[in-house]
């Protein structure tokens, strides 16, 4: 989840302790999303999917991070525990409030943020709901390959444009187009922290990447224009021209030679 509007500063994990807990967090946050993504089938509600989540949630003894979360520019706090996108829609999509059934062929986004003993993971991942068109299959291909080429440059002595740069490379290879608004963030101890990550960048412009920064890594692909628009619900953003959208997120420690993936 991202809203660029509100930063907080960048954290940057020394202890063994604080690794420990994103890792176990980290794995949590794994299990659950993989879990809601075989639930997502056909005839599924996104209330369905945010009720399953908040049980998973409660019986690893975490918190969902981002209900009753108030991001800066907003006018009301998020009222769920995930973010479910569907097909056209590119973030934020609200699964409690006008639940939507899922059905065959749709792509679904399932994001969350999970606060596991006072730290914060953040990840997502994009589904088929059934058999599924090859252009949606492609799309979903597309962004995975986005967030593992992203990943290859979190690591010391790059910056922020490497990443955004990685993300804009694979789009651009098969043809799709990265929102200018959206994007990754720094994450740990709050929601947002700095940096903001774009989708798109020049190499080695941006902040520099410094060890144990920990980052929501978060490419995000659509297969029109690029261009965005909020929906009246404050949180929602769609395409513009109505293509679908896909989206895959890791929370990553940055490293000296190579980034920790905690969410993998």
């Amino acid at each position: 989840m991202y809203t660029r509007v509100h930063t907080y500063g960048t954290v940057i994990i020394k202890t063994q302790e604080q690794r420990d807990i994103l890792r176990e967090g980290g794995k949590h946050l794994a299990q659950l999303l993989h879990t809601l993504g075989e639930a997502a089938k056909p005839g599924v509600s996104t209330q369905e999917l945010e009720d399953l989540a908040r049980e998973l949630i409660d019986e690893m003894g975490d918190k969902p991070a981002t209900l009753g979360y108030t991001p800066s520019g907003c006018a009301r706090p998020y009222p769920a525990a995930l973010c479910v996108s569907v097909n056209q829609e590119i973030v934020h999509g609200i699964p409690n409030e006008n639940p939507k059934i899922l059905k065959e062929g749709d792509i679904v986004s399932i994001d969350c943020l999970l606060n596991h003993k006072g730290l914060i993971v953040d990840s997502c991942t994009t589904v088929g709901v059934g058999q599924i068109s090859q252009e949606r299959q492609r799309l979903i291909n597309a962004a995975k390959e986005a967030l593992l080429a992203a990943i290859t440059t979190a690591r010391q002595g790059l910056a922020v444009g490497d990443i955004g740069h990685a993300v804009e490379q694979v789009a651009h290879k098969y043809g799709y187009s990265v929102p200018r608004e959206l994007g990754g963030h720094g994450v740990g101890q709050r929601v947002h922290e700095e940096p903001f990550i774009p989708c798109y960048g020049k190499p080695g412009t941006g902040e520099r990447l410094v060890e144990g920064q920990v980052l929501a890594i978060e490419p995000i692909l659509i297969a029109g224009k690029g261009r965005i628009k909020a929906m009246p619900d404050g949180y929602t953003y769609e395409s513009a021209d109505g293509s679908d959208s896909a989206q895959f997120e890791h929370t990553v420690i940055v490293g000296k030679s190579s980034a920790e993936v905690l969410t993998a």
